[in-house]
This record gives C-alpha cells, structure tokens and sequence, in this order.
C-alpha cells in the first residue's frame, strides 16, 4: 500500500473556519505558502502515447484549461468541503452555474417547475430560453405548498427555487419541496447565494443541487466573477460536467484564486454583517418614511419562524418599501452619502439599489407586482462598516425622501 493511501486527510473532521482557509490546497514542489495561479490554456506532454493516455483519463491529469486548472480544482475542493458536497465545478459566473445546472439535464418536452420570485436573469432561462428549446415551465408561488403539490402532481425532470428570494425574502420550505420534486421524479436545485454555504445547507434538507454565485459574499469584495454547483459526484461527473466541458463557461485562474483568497475571511465577514444587518433591520422598522421591512429573522416577517429553522442567522440582505414610491427611493437613494448604489451585494461595502429600475427593470410592472417589487422597494447589502454610521447615512437619507 503506497504512503498517499494510507496517509490521514490532515482536515478530516476540522471546522468550517479551518475548511475556509485550508481546504483544497494543493502544493507545487517549491511549497508555496499562498496558493498559486496557474495561468496557462493547456499542458505539455513527454510522449505522443502520454497524451494519449491523458485524453483517455479525462479528469485524472490536467489537459486543457476549460476542462479542468489545478488553482479552479482547488477553489472547487475548498467549496465542496464547506458546503459538506461529494462534488463541486466552478463556472465563469453565477447565472453560467444557474444555466449550466438546469440546461444539462433537460431535453424537448421535458418540464420544469419554479419558484415566482427569482432574479430576473433566472426567469429569463426560465420563460424565454427553455421555452424556446420546447420545455414546459411552470411558475410557483414559493412561499405557498400547495401550489408547489399541485404544480408537481405531475412528472417533472427540474424544479428551481431560490430561498431566500432576490429581492424580497422570501423563504422556501426545502425539505417540503424537495419531498415533492422527489416524488414527481425531478431533481431539486437551490440558489443559495443569499445564505451562503454558512448559513444554510439544502443539501442536508433533502436539495439535490445547490448553485452559488461566488461573485457575492464568497469573493465579498466587488474583484470578480465566479460561481459553481455542487451535489453528488455521479451528477457532477457524468451528466453537468461533460456539459460545461463542451459548451466552455470556464472560471479564470486568477478569478479562482480570489475566490480561495475571499473564502479565507467569509465567515468573519458574514458574522458581522449578519449581526450588523440584524440592527439596522430592527432600526429601519420604526422609521415613519418606511412601509415595511423585509429581514427573514424580523419579528413581522411571515415566515419567521421557517427561516430560524433553515438558517443559522438572518444573512445581510435587507428590503424595504418607502411610503412614496419611485419619487421617495430616488430621494433616497440620491441622499446617501457613503452607502454606495450598486446592483451587486454579499460586498463588504453597504450597497443599496432599487431593484424596479435596475436587477428587475425587465419585469413588467405587473410581473414586478405579484413578486412583491414595489416602485418605492430598496435593496440593502449591509457590508463591514459601523453599524452606527450605517444607521446614521440611512437616517438622514430617510429624513431627505
């Protein structure tokens, strides 16, 4: 029996802040402290018969770049290893791992089912692309189960949701849905961009596919793109990554690398804004020039007690509906002073942005409507800062609208 057999995995049975900043290092023979980044399109072979063999092991050794690169294999173990998957691919983006993870396992006349409330790019693939390639979708309101056992009744291959919603909150019972989807033959996939791997586990809750954009908290910095889709090896293996192998929405080594070098502080960044964005929730709630306050662990929000059994804590994502409309958010919006306008979030910056004109302009005001996008809606990423000079900017902001 060879050394590498019988050698213990140094990380079996560490905690997740140890997995965040250990986990899926691999070293060169100069034993670098910092991973490194492999910046190169292919590889070299020493015999004509190796890169034979080479492309007869497809996996076992690095042959091309959009197949597979030893700085991505590192971010995709690390990311396997904290979210507790058998398997992890990493993709150029968030929506290329939403798209990848949906179109790999449809054909003509297959069908799919979805929560309402999604980002507006993901109803896209859901109610233009798929339709056009003849796949059914129906669209569900994910809050309600009844609408899902009605809508899963029937055989169906994929069932998308995203818990919590982009951007009104909305909490999805997992282990309900994935009964359901499991008896209606389909294969559940969970956008948990908004959890994190940190505060919630759909594949402990019966999810089959858990998709990620690491853009958001995991790169946490506003560098790069990223994501990834995770769940069981035969999956990942067989069926998504021949798909991604040929169809090329291949994550850069550099961006990989960030990634490794976000995911060293996730959890030191999420706990605080986790405990920030509790605060700010609890102060924006009292605040006359607000309707209402949308914050999973808040004591109004209707599925309170849902979120608290799925999620660790209430993540850093805040929304709030201004008395006012457009006009007020605009007021608003246009009143801060270092609380920055962008449409990104999970950022160590507090963000804020207005999703009817921007993240969901595309909706019509109708569709906007029954997902719960009102004109005086505002999105808040809470990031690092003081959560009283947070406070403090969102007040005299508020006071202005």
């Amino acid at each position: 029996m060879s050394d590498d057999a019988t050698k213990v995995d140094p990380l079996l049975n560490k905690e997740l802040s140890s997995l965040l900043v250990h986990g899926g290092t691999t070293r060169t023979s100069f034993d670098e402290t910092c991973e490194a980044i492999f910046m190169t399109s292919g590889y070299v072979y020493k015999s004509a018969e190796e890169a034979e063999q080479a492309f007869l092991q497809d996996g076992k050794r690095y042959v091309y770049s959009r197949f597979s690169n030893p700085t991505v294999a590192m971010f995709e173990e690390r990311l396997r290893r904290v979210e507790g998957a058998e398997a992890c691919l990493a993709t150029a983006s968030g929506m290329a791992a939403v798209t990848a993870a949906i179109l790999c396992q449809v054909k003509t006349g297959d069908r799919v089912v979805a929560s309402r409330a999604l980002f507006v790019s993901c109803d896209y693939i859901l109610t233009v692309i798929l339709p056009r390639m003849g796949v059914s979708v129906e669209l569900v309101d994910g809050p309600n189960l009844s609408e899902w056992q009605r809508a899963l009744s029937k055989p169906t291959q994929v069932v998308f949701c995203e818990s919590p919603s982009n951007p009104c909150l909305e909490i999805i019972d997992l282990p309900a849905v994935a009964e359901l989807a499991h008896k209606a033959g389909a294969q559940l996939i969970v956008d948990n961009v908004f959890a994190t791997p940190l505060l919630q586990r759909p594949l402990e809750m019966g999810a089959d596919i858990v998709v990620y954009s690491a853009t958001k908290h995991i790169d946490g910095q506003g560098r790069c793109l990223g994501g990834a889709v995770l769940g069981r090896k035969s999956f990942i293996s067989e069926i998504l990554h021949p798909y991604l192998r040929n169809t090329g929405p291949s994550l850069s080594p550099f961006s990989a690398w960030i990634l490794l070098k976000g995911m060293e502080t996730l959890d030191l960044r999420l706990e605080r804004q986790c405990v920030t964005a509790a605060e700010v929730a609890l102060t924006l709630a009292s605040n006359p020039a607000i309707k209402v306050v949308i914050y999973p662990f808040a004591e109004n929000h209707p599925q309170r007690e849902l979120a608290r059994r799925q999620m660790k804590k209430g993540g850093s994502l805040i929304s709030f509906d201004m008395n006012g409309g457009k006009d007020a958010a605009f007021r608003f919006l246009n009143a801060l002073n270092f609380i920055r306008l962008s449409n990104n979030l999970g950022d160590s910056k507090t963000l804020a942005t207005h999703p009817a004109t921007t993240t969901h302009s595309r909706l019509t005001p109708e569709a906007r409507e029954i997902v719960g996008i009102s004109d005086g809606l505002i999105r808040l990423s809470v990031g690092l800062e003081s959560a009283k000079d947070i406070v403090d900017d969102l007040t005299q902001a508020l006071k202005k609208s």
